[in-house]
């Protein structure tokens, strides 16, 4: 596998620093969801701020694989906030429509470079991005749908809190 350097390394180096902000995004819509004394929903952001870093470890693997340093860069102070759980969702849908952008913008730089070791990365990626757009696009679908009912929000928070956190390592994805 040839050295990852130069531009592409710096972008790689981003794109861990923007992993780790979406999961201090998802933890801080989890707090919002216990605030709402929704404990499902705060669970199910819970199990999404750990699977952010398993991202960010991907990307960092990949990286010292081929050489690289990874680096993380200051991240932005965490401006996630909801009074309802649609907002909550909503501001989920942005981040991931943000990270889809940045992982397709790393392809394309990748394929400007020539970098055919960085493209397999990228595709499970942009696979991966489209499934969780996919997943927080249908929760939005489901909670407009619901609105403020009540019984309908707690059958929401009952059915999103059985999902389980597999950490934060690669491995256990």
């Amino acid at each position: 596998m040839a050295k990852l350097t130069g531009t592409l390394e710096e972008a790689f180096n981003e794109q861990v620093t923007l992993e780790l902000e979406a999961s201090l995004v998802y933890r801080q819509l989890g707090i919002e969801m216990d605030m709402l004394d929704l404990p499902g929903l705060a669970s199910w952001f819970r199990a999404q701020a750990d699977e952010e870093v398993v991202h960010a470890n991907k990307f960092i693997d990949h990286m010292t694989d081929r050489g690289a340093h990874p680096r993380i860069r200051a991240v932005p102070a965490v401006a996630a906030q909801a009074e309802t759980v649609l907002e909550a969702f909503e501001a989920s849908l942005a981040h991931e429509e943000k990270v889809s952008e940045s992982i397709r913008n790393l392809y394309r730089l990748a394929q400007q470079e020539g970098d055919i070791d960085a493209l397999p990365l990228l595709s499970w990626f942009i696979d991966e991005q489209l499934e969780e757009e996919a997943t927080v696009s249908e929760l939005i679908g489901k909670i407009r749908l619901i609105g403020d009912d009540g019984p309908g929000l707690l059958k929401l928070d009952d059915r999103l809190g059985v999902r389980q956190s597999n950490g934060t390592e690669a491995a256990a994805q």
